[in-house]
């Protein structure tokens, strides 16, 4: 049971996106994951951190247990793990490994999508 770390209550997590530039060394295995990050709201992260730090000491993995929309249950590797202490309490920051449908893709700021740009597309007159 120190394997897992399980969200008991409340909504499912949300995964976002994470390309900082370190976050690549820890994607290491047969296939290329993409990896996202969650926060979770915990009233003993120094104990969660604790036990993914003795699980990866003894070259274990950790898993992020929840549930998803649809109820049924997921799991997924936590690669990475920090606490942080936040104006509503204790906030633990994981780095997760997920298939890349999995990720909330957010648009980047570098997308210009422009809503008329079809209205100017028109078919030749014949």
């Amino acid at each position: 049971m120190d394997d897992k770390i399980t969200i008991i209550e409340g909504p499912p997590p949300t995964f976002e996106a994470f390309h900082d530039g370190w976050a690549l060394g820890l994607n290491e295995g047969p296939y290329l994951a993409s990896i996202a990050l969650t926060r979770l709201r915990t009233f003993n992260s120094s104990a969660l951190i604790e036990r993914c730090h003795r699980a990866w000491s003894q070259r274990n993995s950790m898993q992020l247990e929840y549930r998803d929309l649809d109820g049924l249950e997921n799991q997924a590797p936590i690669v990475a793990a920090r606490a942080l202490e936040g104006d509503e309490g204790q906030v633990l920051l994981l780095w997760v490994k997920l298939d890349a449908q999995e990720v909330e893709q957010e648009a980047s700021p570098d997308d210009d999508w422009d809503d008329d740009a079809d209205d100017d597309m028109s078919l030749p007159d014949q």
